[in-house]
């Protein structure tokens, strides 16, 4: 039988790193010396500089790119920074600059690409916490709103109506989140080796007052909030209704009752914004 081969990381980065030293070649002298000199700066130890430049002035550059880069993602993820530590946040670091392509100048969005750079495979190390992706994630979701553009004023709806007989309107500054981790709990001294048994539902939310703030919520909460977000017609009695049917409640009326103090207390909260307007 003919020998099988698999196409492996090693064999895509080789290819690759062949690919860019064709273009390489190919530029002119000045994009040559760019391209070997932001190389070396992504990756000094395996990427040679560009010839006559003193190191003293190289180590200027490769200090304060990796320096700027760290610090500004450390502020954006700083319980992650805590967890894994010094040593291992820098070698996480230094991976993202060898291996990730920003699709963004912009440094509010720098956060994102670190999350695009987590799901690739080798971002990891065996010994890395579990929870890493998903920390980050809710971690960034914080960054993510403070510079949403999303508007939850009342012009999108009435404050003050009626949330079981009106058609309730979730702020678009709200986030219904679904993790494995208790994200929300992660810390330096506390460490989760493997998820609950049931996931944590959380709602991350951007108040008027410029605040964002979480609240820990149930699988009924997490499910009327789905419903609220597919059918943004229909009233408040009648999702909950849904729901009393979902469950197979003895008591409807019970539970609708509860959802009552439910959406008021949403509304209070910020995470819903009233009534939509006719």
């Amino acid at each position: 039988m003919p020998e099988t081969h698999s196409y492996s990381q090693a064999d895509a980065l080789v290819d690759s790193q062949a690919d860019s030293l064709a273009q390489a070649q190919a530029a002119p002298e000045f994009m040559q010396i760019q391209q070997a000199f932001t190389a070396h700066l992504r990756d000094p130890d395996q990427q040679p500089p560009p010839a006559g430049i003193e190191d003293r002035r190289l180590r200027i550059y490769r200090e304060l790119i990796f320096n700027n880069v760290a610090s500004l993602l450390e502020q954006g993820f700083p319980v992650l920074y805590q967890c894994l530590g010094r040593e291992r946040w820098q070698a996480l670091i230094r991976g993202f600059l060898i291996a990730h392509r920003a699709e963004t100048p912009l440094f509010p969005e720098l956060g994102q690409e670190l999350l695009a750079y987590l799901s690739t495979a080798g971002a990891l190390r065996p010994e890395d916490p579990p929870f890493v992706r998903e920390l980050a994630h809710y971690e960034w979701v914080e960054t993510a709103l403070i510079f949403s553009d999303a508007e939850a004023g009342p012009a999108l709806a009435d404050p003050n109506g009626d949330l079981l007989d009106g058609v309730p309107v979730i702020s678009p500054l709200a986030w219904n989140l679904s993790y494995r981790f208790p994200v929300h709990r992660i810390s330096a001294a506390f460490q989760p080796h493997a998820p609950d048994p049931e996931p944590t539902h959380l709602v991350v939310y951007r108040t008027r007052q410029e605040r964002v703030a979480f609240l820990k919520i149930n699988v009924v909460t997490q499910r009327l909030l789905v419903l609220l977000r597919e059918h943004s017609h229909r009233s408040g009695r009648d999702l909950l209704n849904s729901i009393a049917l979902e469950l197979q409640h003895p008591r409807p009326a019970q539970l609708i009752e509860a959802g009552r103090s439910l959406l008021d207390d949403l509304r209070e909260r910020q995470i819903l914004l009233g009534t939509r307007r006719l």
